[in-house]
């Protein structure tokens, strides 16, 4: 975060030369798409930006570490069995209908009860497909690689089963949130410490309690079920189910559905969204426990 921050100037100041440039000069069809999204960007895109930029730049210290902890003969290993495609395939449907089905019953239960109602557009299927079918995929796969695999891996190393869900479970959440409170406003983006007041404000986002409740506990109870599943099976089959589903319901209900303002449920209860609010943290919960019971019951590895 800190080579964020210090990285996000040069690139908002490279990328509106780059807006200004292609706003007076032909260029080829791509780097006018890039200048024109340089246009229309914020300074805190910028910086989500030079956060990915940092971590692929610090990879090389992250794999030395890796390769430092699996040399060491005191640490206790985990050794993931291998698991046939049908059974893992069998996990993955399990997760996703367990994930996706409740919150989608959740959903018609806030409808019913005047809480959400339906968009006033038609969505095409084109739009389902990219904004939530393809994320769901795309996404479950690279952040259960990410955290439940490598993250967790290396901290089932160093801690017991208990404080490795609850931390990587702090970490998942912690970089979904890598953005300011709404309202927030950068005085002067070009400046070469704009990137550290954007950090500042999303360390002080993290001071509101509404958000800490309705937000971010809703992230770190979907990391600490995942975590747990994973941990429960040794395989990523079943985190990764569970997260393709929760990702289709929550997008997918973004799409569809919009809350109704001025509802008795909000704002604690449930939020602007299906992902924001005690209610859906309550399902989490249910999913969890259903998750813990099959896993326990189906899906535990075999005992060497």
């Amino acid at each position: 975060m800190v080579l964020a921050a210090v990285i996000a100037p040069w690139l908002h100041l490279a990328g509106k030369n780059l807006a200004a440039h292609v706003a007076t000069h032909d260029a080829a069809a791509w780097i006018e798409w890039l200048g024109a999204a340089c246009e229309r960007a914020k300074f805190s895109r910028f910086f989500n930006r030079s956060l990915m930029l940092s971590a692929v730049l610090l990879l090389p210290a992250l794999f030395g570490r890796i390769r430092h902890l699996r040399r060491s003969d005191s640490l206790p290993t985990r050794k993931a069995r291998p698991i046939l495609a049908g059974h893992g395939l069998l996990q993955w449907l399990t997760g996703l209908i367990l994930a996706g089905g409740l919150v989608w019953l959740l959903g018609m239960a806030l409808e019913l009860a005047g809480a959400f109602a339906p968009v006033n557009k038609d969505v095409s299927p084109g739009k389902i497909l990219g904004k939530a079918v393809v994320p769901a995929l795309v996404v479950s796969v690279i952040e259960e690689w990410l955290f439940r695999s490598l993250l967790l891996g290396i901290w089932l190393k160093l801690a017991k089963p208990t404080a490795a869900c609850i931390g990587t479970s702090l970490v998942f959440a912690f970089v979904h949130f890598l953005e300011p409170a709404k309202g927030a406003v950068i005085a002067d983006p070009f400046s070469a410490g704009a990137g550290f007041v954007l950090l500042g404000q999303i360390f002080l986002h993290f001071t509101a309690p509404q958000f800490i409740i309705a937000e971010f506990a809703t992230l770190f109870t979907v990391g600490v079920i995942l975590a747990w599943a994973k941990i429960r099976t040794n395989s990523l089959w079943l985190p990764m189910g569970l997260h393709t589903g929760w990702i289709l319901a929550f997008k997918g209900s973004n799409l569809t559905k919009e809350s109704v303002v001025g509802n008795p449920l909000q704002p604690w209860w449930i939020g602007e969204s299906l992902s924001i609010g005690l209610l859906p943290i309550a399902t989490l919960l249910v999913t969890g426990w259903l998750c813990h019971v099959t896993a326990k019951r189906f899906f535990a590895p075999p005992s060497a």
